[in-house]
């Protein structure tokens, strides 16, 4: 090979090698178990490692994390142990590590990649029994007529082992006859219907009226040979009368009550009487109590009323200065800055506003600052303007805004100060739709 061939060959491969490689990139890698979780995207491997905690796939499949890719190999932990291999008897437990990084991780005890231990969920497995021979019949259920028998064998030749059973039934059942004439026993026929009642209504609380009803015992009647039982009980019922409805009861007024306290405790308020309808109740389709359950009157508190504080809105915000005095404009350096407020209209002993009068909160000065611009998420949705008549809209923007991704925080705010935003190329947005279901105006100033 010439010395230009041989040229060619290395810087072909110098521009292979230096082609930045791009791989799956996840935004979790669990060391225990060398599994990446939540997938990003395909990005350069350089830039989804920027975040050791980030793993990532090459074209092997193989998930790696990203705060190995630069360093001597290392063992992950050792996952928790497996479920044993089997449910009874002994079986095997498993559990894994993995090597991350450049080479092979060192293994002085030669333990490996894998560990096996055995285990036992349940000393024994389940043996089946087998059945003994069948026992004897028993006797007839029944003295007379037609009946059943059973017979019965156990799980004991051989005795089952370990939670096992034997397969089959454990008791036999069969028909029987005792080739006797049972006695006929005397049946009650259904209750006839309820006679009927002496009264129209009856007063709640009062003992009602009875009604009766009756029954024959014919169903069946009994036999005399061979002699049956007579019906048991009584061949009568009765029952206060039912479907009557209560007598009427009409209501009257109980005394007036004492007047209610004021219903202030200074000013002009009111208080009460109430009376209650219960001289008795209206019940059962009774007049209701003619006239007012309550009555209201005046009642006066000679004192002026307190008035408790209430806060103004919060003032702007202070200067960000850092509390040393030092100049942090455009640093990534947390300054600080107060706002106020005022609590005002307490008088007569009101109560003072609760809360702080000063906020103090953490900053960054940006004030003047060069800085590279980016577009913002969609804002929420503006209020309704104008805020009456048919056309009234609502709008939602994408602003350019300075890139504070180099900062710490990215609460923005947080920034305090009018930088300078390049925002070259960066395309705004404004979406504006009308508002639905807006109130008529009451004059002429919205067109």
């Amino acid at each position: 090979m010439n010395l230009i061939v041989l040229g060619i060959v290395l810087l072909g491969i110098y521009v292979q090698q230096s082609v930045s490689q791009k791989v799956e990139c996840f935004s979790s890698f669990t060391l225990s178990s060398g599994k990446c979780g939540n997938l990003l995207g395909e990005v350069e491997k350089e830039d989804c490692c920027l975040n050791p905690s980030y793993g990532f796939k090459e074209a092997d499949g193989v998930c790696r994390s990203c705060g190995y890719i630069n360093s001597n190999a290392t063992w992950s932990e050792w996952s928790p142990w497996g479920e044993c291999s089997v449910s009874c008897s002994e079986g095997v437990s498993q559990r894994r590590r993995s090597c991350h990084g450049i080479g092979n991780c060192p293994d002085p005890e030669n333990l490996g990649k894998v560990q096996t231990k055995p285990c036992v969920k349940k000393d024994c497995c389940p043996v089946e029994g087998g059945w003994s021979e069948w026992g004897k019949w028993q006797l007839c259920s029944v003295t007379c007529g037609d009946g059943i028998k059973k017979r019965r064998r156990t799980c004991s030749e051989p005795i089952s082992q370990c939670g096992g059973s034997c397969s089959g039934a454990e008791e036999e059942i069969t028909l029987c006859s005792t080739k006797i004439i049972c006695p006929t026993h005397g049946g009650w026929s259904s209750w006839g219907s309820w006679g009927p009642c002496p009264v129209t209504c009856f007063y709640e609380g009062r003992i009602p009226q009875k009604e009766f009803r009756k029954r024959t015992c014919t169903n069946p009647t009994s036999s005399t040979i061979p002699r049956g039982n007579a019906c048991e009980g009584s061949d009568t019922d009765s029952r206060p009368c039912s479907g009557l409805p209560f007598c009427p009861v009409d209501g009257n007024w109980g005394s007036w009550a004492g007047h209610t306290p004021c219903s202030v405790t200074c000013g002009v308020g009111q208080q009460t009487q109430r009376r209650i309808c219960d001289s008795p109740k209206p019940a059962h389709g009774g007049k209701q109590c003619r006239g007012e359950e309550q009555q209201t009157g005046i009642c006066i508190i000679p004192v002026n009323c307190p008035i408790n504080g209430t806060w103004s809105e919060w003032g702007e915000w202070s200067n960000c200065k850092s509390p040393f005095g030092k100049n942090i404009t455009c640093q990534n350096i947390k300054g600080q800055r107060k706002r106020l407020r005022d609590c005002g209209d307490r008088k007569y002993k009101g109560t003072p506003c609760d809360g702080e009068i000063v906020q103090h909160g953490k900053c960054y000065n940006i004030e003047g600052c060069k800085m590279k611009g980016v577009l913002s998420e969609w804002s929420e949705w503006s209020n309704c303007t104008p805020d009456c008549g048919p056309n009234s809209t609502k709008i939602r923007e994408i602003k350019c805004v300075a890139d504070i991704s180099s900062y710490n925080i990215q609460d923005r705010t947080m920034f305090a100060g009018n930088p300078h935003v390049k925002c070259d190329g960066l395309k705004e947005q404004t979406e504006r739709i009308p508002c639905k279901n807006v109130p008529e105006c009451m004059d002429n100033n919205y067109e």
